[in-house]
């Protein structure tokens, strides 16, 4: 059966469409439309109120939407003709396939699929099965697979109450909130075996089997497979095993990373898909290399060949040199989950926990990178100064090499263009860069034409994404104070004071301790100082989660926000909450500079501060993660050095001093005082051009792929021959 045959045409919705218009339901079901921003509009201009009403979720929009708007909308011709020029764009794009640079270049590579697992999947704002930079990763990795035209197939959760909705009390503590997605109002197909019912797996826990099923989400031209355990047969606890992401319970994290390892694996199976290259982004999937190897056991392979086998087609992506970030288990849990398993693969128990074993001083664990890392043939970090930190991190499993030669290499993240970019600076690059500039975006030479863009223009696109952002704040603040009755300081904590022309900083992320939220504040009268300084404000934008079981993590958010409350800062201190990828598209083009500042070499690379640069705006940034590689002294600023203090506190007090001395000194008198004599701030827009030139292109998610493909993908497949993995 071919993979194809399990995606029902047309899904069924249940859309009571006009037959002109019956095509919306083909676009609201394939998230092509996420990063073709004028695809989007045709909603909008169906329906504006509703549009909002559905938070930009067109599945959800064509169920609620008046039919009386819809007949209005047969009747526009200019809205017809736009209808139909973005269907025709749908269709060349999914048309022309063998087009793209994929087939172009490896035609013979076509019938070798990629899989790629990963444990999250930021997409769009509508389908909240992300939680932060991973998901928002692997949802860009789509995309441009998408764009490139490779035969790359996806595997992950499909998370009925997503990730938790942030609010935080009049004291600032984070609240989270869970409510359950509704299927009907997302744009996921339910997968079907041929019989004509829905398609499940099992797999094995403890005492019982757990049983899964399929639903597939269309992403331009890739497709994204995810386990839901929400099925009948499975006892009431095992339905909501894939209820939420990134649980602190053990026992709920394993029984997770056994079926998206080895789940995952069945399932692609099931669909009648045979990957020739496996890629695991991070470790939680690291579970599929001991299923692939127990089906060629089973098949008589000796355990030895099979796991060869399993290892040369297996790659293995690491994010973080954060020792929390990655999953250990106790061993007796491993025994429990896995006493029946390792039998299967010819193994005893030691041999089997050697496969992931780490001493650790509390004792030892079974380590999911640890498996990854020994049963990949390629292991990457994700920037330069990550895949040395990661080495270093790992070399004692190659004990006879130095730890700067541990085979682990590196793949600086990038971030999806079409995604990210804001359509105002899109039309503006359609006008001044070459015609097909979009299919080059990763070559240096597209983005020389940055130069020919007048300062006056860029700069009026510059303010005009700033006061999207304030009213967009604005309009929160405003449905919060409503829907919720908080205290009117928590509004003007909301941003309603904000002043669209004002310098502004944003700083959003996960508050995670080491990423130092709060160093910004570390001097609070020296801040007053800058926020208040007459003529010349200073404006600073926070927002940012803790993952629910990270009290550290809370605390940071609380004593950000009680600064923020301040009546000393004129509400020039905000603190947004609930961040998500709309919340972020609207920070990352609105805001001057992106201020980054985690504890140097924490920051495995962050993705946000190229978002940023994308849009216009100026990194200010520790030389960490990705910053070290695209920071040239002329398109951003660096707080402090790339020294890496043994004390904590002394490093935290000497960057914040850098931090204050760049705001003081060089940044804020750049914005405000050197002004052309038609009253542009020329040389910060020669930072700007400068910042876009220089990192647009190095840090594009199609540089990233092909770099993926070349020294990963295309070095990890066999012969352009059937194979059987």
């Amino acid at each position: 059966m071919h993979p194809d045959d399990h995606l029902p045409h047309p899904p069924p919705n249940g859309f009571d469409l006009p037959r002109r218009l019956r095509r919306l339901a083909d676009l609201a079901y394939n998230l092509w439309w996420t990063w073709h921003a004028e695809s989007s509009r045709i909603f909008r201009y169906i329906d504006a109120d509703t549009w909002e009403l559905t938070e930009h979720n067109p599945v959800r929009f064509l169920r609620l939407v008046p039919s009386e708007r819809l007949r209005a909308a047969t009747n526009s011709r200019w809205l017809l003709e736009f209808y139909d020029r973005v269907v025709r764009a749908f269709d060349d794009y999914m048309g022309d396939a063998p087009a793209a640079w994929y087939p172009r270049t490896h035609p013979d590579r076509m019938n070798q699929p990629i899989a790629y697992f990963s444990t999250e999947f930021g997409l769009h704002e509508s389908l909240p099965i992300y939680a932060g930079g991973l998901g928002i990763l692997s949802g860009d990795h789509l995309k441009e697979a998408s764009d490139l035209g490779m035969p790359l197939v996806a595997v992950g959760f499909l998370y009925p109450q997503g990730y938790f909705k942030q609010r935080l009390n009049d004291d600032g503590w984070q609240e989270a909130r869970y409510a359950s997605l509704a299927y009907t109002d997302l744009p996921v197909h339910p997968v079907f075996d041929a019989s004509g019912g829905p398609l499940t797996l099992t797999v094995d826990l403890p005492g019982r089997p757990l049983h899964a099923r399929l639903w597939r989400i269309q992403v331009g031209r890739v497709p994204l497979f995810l386990l839901d355990s929400d099925v009948d047969g499975n006892s009431p606890a095992d339905r909501t095993l894939t209820s939420r992401l990134y649980t602190s319970d053990l026992e709920l994290r394993i029984s997770q990373e056994i079926l998206l390892g080895i789940g995952g694996v069945r399932a692609l199976r099931a669909l009648g898909y045979n990957p020739a290259v496996w890629h695991m982004n991070e470790g939680h999937s690291a579970f599929l290399v001991l299923e692939r190897a127990r089906e060629l056991v089973a098949a008589g392979r000796p355990y030895a060949e099979a796991m060869a086998r399993v290892r040369a087609s297996s790659l293995f992506t690491t994010h973080t040199p954060v020792p929390a970030g990655n999953d250990e288990f106790p061993l007796w849990l491993v025994d429990k989950y896995f006493s029946g398993f390792w039998p299967q693969l010819g193994l005893e128990r030691e041999s089997f926990v050697d496969l992931a074993r780490r001493k650790e001083p509390w004792g030892e664990t079974f380590s999911m990178p640890v498996l990854a890392i020994r049963n990949a043939e390629r292991i990457n970090g994700v920037s330069e100064l990550h895949g040395q930190v990661a080495r270093r991190m790992w070399s004692f499993l190659w004990p006879k090499l130095p730890a700067e030669q541990a085979p682990i290499g590196h793949i600086t993240n990038g971030v999806h263009t079409g995604t990210w970019l804001a359509r105002r600076l899109w039309l503006l690059f359609d006008r001044y860069f070459e015609p097909d500039w979009h299919e080059h975006l990763d070559d240096p030479r597209t983005w020389e034409a940055i130069e020919r863009i007048p300062d006056a223009e860029l700069w009026a696109v510059r303010r005009h994404l700033k006061r999207k952002l304030v009213a967009y704040m604005r309009e929160r603040a405003r449905r919060q104070w409503i829907g919720t009755r908080v205290h009117p300081v928590q509004v003007i904590a909301g941003g309603v004071l904000l002043d669209p022309y004002a310098l502004t900083i944003g700083f959003a992320r996960r508050f995670a301790t080491y990423k130092r939220a709060s160093l910004i504040l570390r001097d609070v009268d020296r801040l007053l100082r800058l926020v208040n300084r007459p003529g010349m404000p200073v404006q600073v934008i926070f927002a940012g989660k803790a993952h629910p079981a990270d009290e550290p993590g809370k605390l940071l958010i609380q004593e950000v926000y009680r600064q923020v409350k301040r009546a000393e800062t004129g509400g020039r201190l905000v603190f947004l909450e609930d961040y998500d990828i709309n919340l972020a598209r609207y920070l990352v083009q609105g805001v001057d500079v992106w201020l980054n500042t985690p504890r140097r070499p924490n920051e495995a690379s962050g993705t946000s501060g190229q978002k940023a640069a994308l849009n216009g705006a100026l990194n200010l940034s520790v030389l960490d993660g990705w910053w070290p590689e695209g920071y040239n002294g002329r398109n951003g600023w660096a707080i402090g050095d790339e020294s890496e203090a043994a004390d904590p506190a002394a490093r935290d007090a000497a960057d914040a001093e850098s931090l204050y001395r760049r705001l003081e000194d060089e940044i804020i008198p750049l914005y405000y005082l050197e002004r052309s004599a038609d009253g542009l701030p020329a040389e910060w827009l020669g930072m700007v051009k400068e910042s876009m030139r220089t990192l647009g292109p190095r840090f594009s998610m199609r540089r990233m792929l092909r770099q993926y493909v070349d020294t990963m993908y295309l070095p990890a497949l066999p012969d352009p021959d059937p194979i059987k993995a």
